[in-house]
């Protein structure tokens, strides 16, 4: 029972989401982010045990409030599934993924290149400042393809596998690695912890975003064999361990080119080139947030689908 209250709980948390959005205030997440900056304070030395420290200091109440929820809402069917929808609300951001590029192409579509320049911070960390059109569609279409993973279909699949605990905890540690895994003065020691767990927890639901957006091409015009052929050969060119997958998928999906030179507020980094096609602009970057639903849509359909297949596997072994 308690695997089919977990899927549904999933479930309705993902159309939360996708009817509601985030909360404009009091979101959970920003909740903990003020907690991990006061922790910071604390903690901070430029040194990776200092980082580990303050990892394991924001990450200890957490894992007990998801233990302590799973543990109390699990003896009453509709409580879990309640519990566990709530959970997965606060969690996962594949609307406001969505909402933040459309927004982005609305602008550019109006012509507006100074609002565009202002969104952009709201998907991505990178100095937008003399970006023309498609290099801010480009950094776009990159982050909501990363951040798929991140904020819905990883977020989905430690839920299933671990309930609440998994789905409050690996927010958290990507919010973490969202604020202190950077290589920069500050954090390129400090930050390594975070990290490096951030990566570990999105080894899988990275390339399950990619193989998904692969598979669902054919959803924004594009065209399976050539979305797979693009990751295959483009995923391990990319200097991240998992935004590479994602990043490759999107752009063989939608037939374009990305990566390349990317300018950070205190570096710049040149990136391989990823797929072929010509840049995108506003047109693929709405393609890209339709392609963000898709993969998030099928996600929770499949973490749904194992989870009340094990279910019924287990009962049919106990009443033989």
């Amino acid at each position: 029972m308690r695997l089919l209250t977990r899927a549904v709980g999933l479930a309705l948390g993902v159309v939360a989401d996708a009817a509601l959005g985030d909360p404009s205030r009091h979101h959970p997440v920003a909740w903990f982010g003020r907690f991990a900056q006061q922790v910071e304070s604390l903690t901070w030395a430029d040194r990776r045990d200092a980082g580990t420290l303050h990892l394991g200091l924001c990450l200890a109440p957490v894992v007990a409030l998801g233990v302590a929820g799973e543990t109390i809402s699990r003896r009453h069917p509709l409580t879990h599934i309640a519990t566990t929808a709530l959970a997965t609300w606060a969690v996962v951001g594949a609307r406001s993924l969505c909402r933040e590029g459309i927004t982005l192409a609305d602008r550019l579509d109006a012509g507006d290149l100074a609002g565009a320049r202002e969104q952009l911070p709201h998907l991505c960390g990178r100095d937008p400042s003399a970006l023309p059109e498609e290099e801010l569609a480009r950094a776009a279409v990159e982050s909501m393809a990363e951040n798929t993973a991140d904020a819905a279909v990883a977020s989905l699949f430690w839920g299933a596998a671990l309930g609440i605990p998994g789905l409050l905890t690996h927010r958290a540690s990507n919010t973490l690695d969202a604020m202190v895994g950077h290589r920069n003065t500050r954090y390129a020691r400090f930050g390594t912890p975070a990290a490096r767990l951030d990566d570990l927890a999105d080894l899988l639901p990275a390339r399950i975003t990619g193989a998904l957006a692969c598979l669902l091409a054919p959803v924004v015009g594009g065209n399976r064999a050539h979305a797979w052929g693009t990751m295959r050969r483009d995923a391990h060119r990319h200097p991240s361990p998992n935004g590479g997958w994602c990043e490759s998928a999107w752009a063989g999906a939608l037939g374009v080119q990305l990566g390349g030179r990317n300018v950070y507020f205190s570096r710049v980094e040149e990136r391989p080139l990823l797929g072929e096609g010509p840049r995108p602009r506003s047109a693929e970057l709405r393609r890209a947030a339709v392609l963000v639903g898709a993969v998030t849509a099928a996600a929770t359909a499949t973490s749904c689908a194992a989870l009340a297949g094990i279910a019924l596997m287990t009962r049919a072994r106990s009443n033989p």
